[in-house]
């Protein structure tokens, strides 16, 4: 499998709150969902989703669709106050622009990385549950 590249700005990862509070980019969610299918990442919660896979049927599908339906709701909030984040961003970057080397990153850079995380682990999630529930599970489970 082909590695792919982080994004970086000035050294930092994306992830890293020193990235916006030197000027990175911001990505819209769109672009963290791509880079999050390209990684391959699971998710913090990878572990919660494999036992619910190997569940027997019907519980195995119900647990799944259950997982899904909080990570879905997790993202529309996470969506919301990452908009919410990179506004800030904005506004503080409009009124406090870089000026000789910084010594340590505000809040609305720790939130704006943080929310980043946040967005990484709902999409690694959902395209991790989705996978799972295209394919048939076992209707007889460990007999």
């Amino acid at each position: 499998m082909m590695q792919i590249p982080p994004i970086t700005h000035m050294g930092y990862p994306v992830g890293h709150c020193w990235y916006y509070l030197l000027g990175g980019k911001v990505l819209s969610p769109k672009q963290i969902r791509q880079k999050t299918l390209d990684s391959g990442y699971q998710g913090y919660a990878a572990e919660d989703i494999a036992l619910a896979d190997r569940k027997a049927e019907p519980q195995r599908s119900s647990a799944l669709r259950q997982l899904r339906a909080k990570f879905e709701a997790d993202l529309q909030q996470d969506i919301s106050r990452y908009r919410q984040c990179v506004l800030a961003l904005h506004r503080y970057r409009k009124v406090s622009p870089i000026t000789g080397r910084p010594t340590c990153a505000e809040d609305v850079h720790v939130n704006l990385s943080l929310k980043y995380a946040h967005l990484v682990n709902n999409f690694a999630h959902l395209a991790t549950i989705d996978n799972l529930l295209n394919r048939q599970g076992d209707l007889f489970g460990d007999l």
